[in-house]
Order: C-alpha cells, then sequence, then structure tokens
C-alpha cells in the first residue's frame, strides 16, 4: 500500500512566476513567465493535467491514494480539485489554494495548502488566522517554505500556539538547498512532518537510483525519526524526466532503508496524518515487457 503526499492537477494553469503569468500550452508545454517549459509530459496534449490521467498512474504503479495541493505557478484550481474528488473520494485527498488577497474556504475540501515561500509580502506570522481557521475545522496544512532557517522560526512560532494543527513541510524541506535540515527539525513536533514531493526534480542532475536522496532521507530520519516522513512525488512535473513509478521505486528497492521503514515512509505515516481509510489493494497487471 502506498500513498502520495503531494501530487498537482489542473484544468489549464492560471498562475504566475513571480509578476508574469503561467499558461498551458500543448504537448505538455507551458508558458512559464516567457520561457517555454516542458511542464508535463508530452502525450498530456491537451494541456489539462485530469484526475482520470492521475488515477491511471496511480492504477499502473500500485499507489493506492494520493494528496492533491496547489502551487502559485498553477493558480486557483479549487473547484477543479473537488470535481476530481468526487469522482474518486476514497483515492484523493484535496487542499484548498490559499493565495494571498484572495478569498478562500476550507468547506469541501481536506486541508489547505500554503506556499509561504512565495508571499506576495513577507511574513507567516501575519496569516495566523489561517493556520487557526484549519485547526478550529479539523483540517491538515501543506506548506512549502523558502530556502534554509529563512522561515522556520515564523512558523515555529505557529506550531507553539497551536501545538495540534497537523502541518506537513513540503519538498522534503529544499533538502538541496543549505540550511534543510533546519525545516526537517521543526518536524520533531508531534503533529508536524515532512513529505518528500519534488526530491527527484532536486536530486535529477544524480538521477535515479538516487542514492544522495537515499542519504538524505536517512538524514532527515536521524534527525526527527521515520515516523515523521512521509512520501511524495510532485506528479506530473516530475514525470517530464521519470517515470511515475520511478519516483518511488528507487526507494522501494534501496537496501539501506528497512523495510518497516519504507512502508511508513511509503504508506503507514500518511495514511495517519491525512486521515485516509477504506484504501483498496490494487491489481496490478503484469507489463508486456
Amino acid at each position: 500500500m502506498i500513498i502520495d503526499a503531494h501530487a498537482h492537477l489542473w484544468k489549464t494553469q492560471t498562475g504566475r512566476r513571480d509578476n508574469a503569468p503561467v499558461r498551458t500550452l500543448r504537448d505538455g508545454l507551458s508558458d512559464f513567465g516567457g520561457e517555454i517549459k516542458q511542464m508535463m509530459p508530452p502525450y498530456m496534449v491537451s494541456g489539462e493535467n485530469s484526475p482520470e490521467m492521475l488515477i491511471a498512474n496511480m492504477n499502473y504503479a500500485g499507489v493506492n491514494g494520493a494528496v492533491i495541493v496547489g502551487e502559485v505557478m498553477d493558480g486557483n484550481q479549487n473547484e477543479y480539485f473537488k470535481a476530481a474528488k468526487e469522482k474518486y473520494p476514497n483515492r484523493l485527498k484535496i487542499c484548498a489554494f490559499f493565495d494571498e488577497g484572495e478569498d478562500y474556504t476550507l468547506d469541501g475540501f481536506d486541508g489547505i495548502k500554503i506556499c509561504a515561500c512565495k508571499l506576495k509580502t513577507p511574513g507567516i506570522q501575519k496569516h495566523f488566522d489561517v493556520f487557526e481557521n484549519a485547526y478550529k475545522s479539523g483540517k491538515f496544512v501543506c506548506i512549502e517554505l523558502e530556502d534554509g532557517d529563512a522561515q522556520t522560526g515564523e512558523l515555529e512560532e505557529i506550531i507553539r500556539q497551536l501545538p495540534d494543527l497537523k502541518i506537513a513541510i513540503g519538498h522534503f524541506g529544499m533538502v538541496t538547498r543549505d540550511g534543510w535540515e533546519e525545516q526537517i527539525k521543526l518536524a520533531r513536533y508531534k503533529n508536524v512532518f515532512v513529505e518528500s514531493g519534488g526530491i527527484t526534480w532536486l536530486f535529477n542532475s544524480e538521477f535515479y537510483p538516487y542514492p544522495s536522496a537515499i542519504r538524505a532521507i536517512q538524514t532527515a530520519a536521524d534527525i526527527c525519526g521515520f515516523d515523521k516522513l512521509m512520501w511524495g512525488s510532485d506528479y506530473p512535473r516530475t514525470m517530464v524526466e521519470i517515470t511515475y513509478k520511478m519516483s518511488f521505486d528507487f526507494v522501494l528497492k534501496s537496501e539501506e532503508i528497512s523495510d518497516a521503514d519504507k512502508a511508513k515512509f511509503l504508506f503507514e505515516n500518511a495514511r495517519n496524518f491525512y486521515g485516509f481509510d477504506g484504501l483498496q489493494e490494487l491489481d496490478i497487471i503484469p507489463n508486456m515487457l
């Protein structure tokens, strides 16, 4: 059983890179603030990053559930997320996307996503009410921070004020940046976890089977314990280089991580943190190869 703690969906991108627009093109391409980038695999020809294609990839790879998070570059896809969950209520958890200055609602969502590293004006603490509303509503918070310890102090103060709020720190603390361990240290608090969405992107120059990523996972476990770490794929952006299965297969095949810790990292921690229940085992159809 496997849960993906960091995946994306969009109908069409309506976001921004700094102050320039990000817009979907065809064949997996996007106008990324004036630069053409391969944002998705080329077989996503229409530019729509659909829940049907995600579920097909999950079924093929043997991933039972996924958490859908938004991103500034993708824009507000909240209604699209809701429609996806209506189709796959037992497979998906969805996060409302918070964008500074815009209205948001937690109704119909399992949690909320905050791109703290891309706030229009600095300061996590000024958005304390967003964290407090999530706590009072029984929702979790998914958050991405600026590199290193630039925002860890602010977040730590919120954690102390709301110790029972569930918080998942994304992108494995931006593991290839200096000071990434300071973000991992926050997971020493009882309800703070870390998910690895984008770890294959961060170690892409090394490529599969990502030995440095395995070492980083072990380093993080030394800091906060394997009970606080969760796998995430960053689908579909990371799929421009690798297959969906490869985004976790390097962990499964590692001889440096025990089977018990693999189970925690790939499934058990996310099941407990996000509240997945009723997930069904999947029938894995063998490859023609």
